[in-house]
């Protein structure tokens, strides 16, 4: 469950859900790196925004290059893989 709660400051205050045990984690952490759970929180989610965006990347690129391969399913990777190692080998022995 997420509350948003206006603040003057132009941040907004959240209450996050979270299990007995994860909070005792992120607790400590916030402990050991001399941090407010707010200032831990703000970096755990940048760090996962930003590496989601990465893969999102990545996968945009993937798909646009399986598509230009004609990869339509498991079994054309399969496929594709099968030959590049083929090609490779014969190559390695000449």
């Amino acid at each position: 469950m997420l509350l948003y709660t206006v603040a003057m400051r132009g941040t907004k205050a959240v209450s996050v859900t979270l299990s007995p045990e994860l909070l005792l984690e992120a607790e400590a952490r916030a402990r050991r790196e001399h941090r407010s759970m707010s200032e831990l929180l703000r970096e755990a989610l940048r760090r996962y925004l930003t590496t989601n965006a990465e893969w999102d990347a990545l996968l945009r690129r993937t798909h646009r290059t399986g598509r230009a391969l004609g990869v339509r399913s498991e079994a054309d990777v399969e496929r594709l893989s099968d030959n590049f190692r083929r090609e490779r080998r014969q190559r390695k022995t000449g």
